[in-house]
């Protein structure tokens, strides 16, 4: 498979999960967020409004549409962000940041219930609540994936070593119901935090000690 076939997969729905023509309106609702959480970050770093003309400077490694596929990509199929980076030739850091930018813009959507067009879940309680109402088993999952070894000296450099993984990673926890179909994704945390520290960490102890059934 050339480099460009398998980029252009990523569009199919066994790998982003969607539609073209909802994959289309996705990218139109999310290219404004997108923007404007860049330029806010930008502005942030230099400390007051850009000095040169909106576009100068060097131009994006993947651009928006790709950063969008590879996260939808990872968060179906749990793909590593090597796996990834190999698709598109670019670096595993790389593709580490796309994904670290729009997973906070698809996690405000909130999460798509099945055969529920219009549901959203958006908080951990929707989640739950959910669940509880509609007699869904859910499953919940903490899923690392590598990350680069933080620079020496680093303060907390040391809470990337998973014990698990035996390599420096970043956790996510997860929520899938019985099918397999993702219904929450978490905030990514150090490797080595254990799983039930995160599960308490995110409130998912809560929520099982309130809808225990």
């Amino acid at each position: 498979m050339t480099s460009f076939s398998a980029r252009a997969a990523l569009y199919h729905p066994a790998f982003c999960g969607i539609a073209r023509a909802h994959l289309g309106d996705l990218i139109e609702e999310l290219t404004g967020p997108w923007s404007a959480q860049c330029e806010s970050a930008l502005r942030e770093r230099r400390g007051g409004d850009r000095q040169r003309t909106a576009g100068a400077g060097p131009d994006h490694q993947l651009v928006f549409v790709d950063r969008l596929l590879v996260t939808l990509a990872y968060l179906r199929l749990h793909l590593p962000h090597a796996a990834l980076a190999a698709l598109y030739g670019v670096s595993r850091p790389t593709v580490t940041r796309a994904i670290h930018e729009i997973q906070p813009l698809l996690a405000r959507r909130g999460f798509a219930v099945p055969q529920r067009p219009g549901v959203r879940l958006r908080t951990l309680a929707d989640v739950f609540a959910y669940a509880e109402a509609e007699g869904v088993d859910l499953h919940v999952d903490g899923t690392e994936v590598q990350v680069r070894r933080p620079k020496a000296g680093r303060a907390g450099r040391t809470a990337f070593v998973s014990g698990k993984e035996k390599q420096n990673t970043a956790k996510t926890t997860t929520i899938i119901d019985g099918s397999g179909r993702l219904l929450w994704s978490g905030a990514d945390r150090p490797g080595r935090m254990h799983d039930q520290i995160a599960v308490r960490t995110e409130g998912i102890a809560e929520q099982l000690r309130l809808h225990r059934r």
